[in-house]
């Protein structure tokens, strides 16, 4: 059975951070053939809304908001100062999901990326108590701007607190709350899963969004990702949203510096676009795979 998903691809694999002059991709996306656009907020300021909403028209590209969480970025850090510069900083991402006509903001929210840590028990319970009711808060504050949050397990060395789906629905069981959503990452997934197919059968109907590049970061297909395992539970599930590639430039430092990438993964980032597309078309036919 044909997935019947759209496909699209992060500006991450050209350029970091997203500003006026990013839309200059977006012409060179939708030639490719894909069908949407990650748009990561690094910082708000830097996106101006009329150029990016008209480029999006021109091209026929679908926008999905990103979130980037550094270290000041953490709704699970001791001092609440940070917490409310995490508030403000969605409240932003948000209103440019809401002005671009974006359904959801994705990413690992609970966190800043890269707290990997080994903590007590008593320190864990106690960040992932913040973590719950700070993300109920969000979700509260999604709803207001009719939007969702998808929420990202990230592997155990950019994270200590959710690294699997197990952990991910837990989270959101305890959130509790309608707007709660699930983003797979399938280079995550490859890494802590025991099974593919397990996993996007837990997230099961919560899961909106589906990130994949291969278990190296590299052009989908070329790797050990098991993939045929992927679609069968994104098939079981009923998945129509986006699979979008999600990888990164070597050629942006700190971006580079930040996901540990210290090589080229193809000839070029335009070859990776391309020919991860045209493996995941194929994918999505029904070929036949072997791993």
């Amino acid at each position: 059975m044909a997935l019947q998903v759209s496909f699209g691809v992060s500006t991450w694999l050209w350029t970091s951070p997203f500003n006026k002059d990013t839309v200059a991709l977006f012409p060179k996306i939708k030639a490719m053939g894909f069908d949407a656009v990650e748009i990561p907020v690094e910082d708000p300021a830097l996106i101006h809304i009329a150029d990016v909403k008209s480029a999006l028209l021109d091209n026929g590209l679908k926008p999905i908001i990103c979130g980037a969480f550094g270290p000041s970025r953490d709704l699970t850090h001791d001092d609440p100062k940070y917490h409310q510069i995490c508030f403000d900083y969605l409240q932003s991402c948000f209103k440019t999901a809401a002005e671009l006509g974006a359904d959801f903001v994705a990413g690992p929210m609970y966190s800043a990326v890269g707290k990997a840590r080994l903590v007590s028990e008593a320190q864990k319970k106690t960040e992932w108590e913040r973590a719950v009711n700070n993300l109920y808060k969000v979700c509260e504050m999604a709803a207001g701007w009719g939007q969702d949050i998808a929420l990202e397990s990230l592997n155990r060395f950019e994270t200590d607190l959710i690294n699997n789906t197990k952990e991910l629905m837990q989270l959101i069981d305890d959130i509790n709350h309608p707007r709660a959503k699930v983003l797979l990452d399938g280079f995550h997934l490859s890494i802590e899963e025991r099974s593919m197919e397990e996993a996007v059968l837990l997230a099961g109907k919560k899961l909106i969004h589906v990130q994949v590049s291969e278990n190296h970061r590299g052009i989908p297909g070329t790797g050990q990702t098991h993939w045929d395992s992927f679609k069968k539970g994104l098939e079981a599930v009923g998945y129509r949203g986006c699979v979008s590639i999600e990888s990164f430039t070597p050629n942006v430092q700190e971006l580079a510096g930040a996901v540990c990438i210290w090589k080229p993964l193809a000839p070029s980032q335009d070859y990776f676009a391309e020919q991860g597309l045209a493996f995941l078309k194929d994918w999505a036919r029904d070929r036949f795979f072997t791993h």
